[in-house]
């Protein structure tokens, strides 16, 4: 795979423009300076990678905007050997990012398609994450609890199956909503039954939908 040194240089200003947009952590931006967010896109709209906008990865799904992708990562508060739940490897950018900050993920597809694409790819690249394919909405009981929890489409509503894999003291980044536009949240988990939940402002993602393909 292809890394040139105009990759490296349209990188380089896509961390600029984030940064502008309010993106504050240097290790996150230094992962979007690091990561080659070309390869996760079919090579006819390489020239698309690094404006910061979504573009589509098929079965009706997104790669996610840069600024999106690095805003929910900073909600995230990754701390070095963090054990991660991603719902939704889509393309498996998200994924890269998080595996770039030293957190240690499993992630979850339910687009088989997208599932064998996205494994295949990072594994390629070197990265190691716990693949699974089945419904985001379940979760991964058996590996729980996670440190922190990521959902990167749009949740009707807060996934109550989720929050039980939590550990106390974790922290969950959800957009939640209808089709139209989701708020974005993050629920820190207090006590056994005690929740903390914020708003962080209004974005747009693919539905999440239950089952898997």
């Amino acid at each position: 795979m292809t890394d040139s040194y105009r990759h490296k240089g349209l990188r380089k200003k896509l961390v600029n423009t984030i940064s502008e947009k309010g993106i504050k952590d240097k290790r996150i931006l230094e992962a979007i300076g690091k990561v080659p967010r070309h390869n996760f896109m079919d090579s006819g709209f390489i020239e698309f990678a690094y404006r910061d906008q979504a573009f589509p990865i098929g079965a009706g799904q997104t790669i996610s905007q840069p600024y999106t992708v690095a805003f929910q990562t900073e909600l995230l508060q990754v701390k070095k050997h963090d054990k991660i739940l991603e719902i939704g490897t889509g393309s498996g950018y998200q994924c890269a990012i998080l595996l770039e900050l030293g957190a240690k993920v499993y992630t979850i597809e339910r687009h088989r398609e997208l599932y064998l694409k996205s494994r295949a790819l990072l594994t390629e690249m070197g990265y190691k994450p716990y693949f699974f394919y089945g419904d985001g909405y379940l979760g991964q009981p058996k590996f729980s609890p996670f440190d922190k929890i990521i959902i990167t489409a749009g949740a009707s509503e807060i996934p109550k199956e989720l929050l039980k894999q939590l550990k106390i003291g974790g922290r969950m980044v959800v957009p939640v909503g209808g089709g139209s536009g989701q708020v974005m949240m993050t629920i820190d988990r207090i006590d056994e039954d005690e929740y903390k939940e914020l708003e962080h402002g209004y974005f747009a993602f693919v539905p999440m939908l239950k089952g898997k393909q």
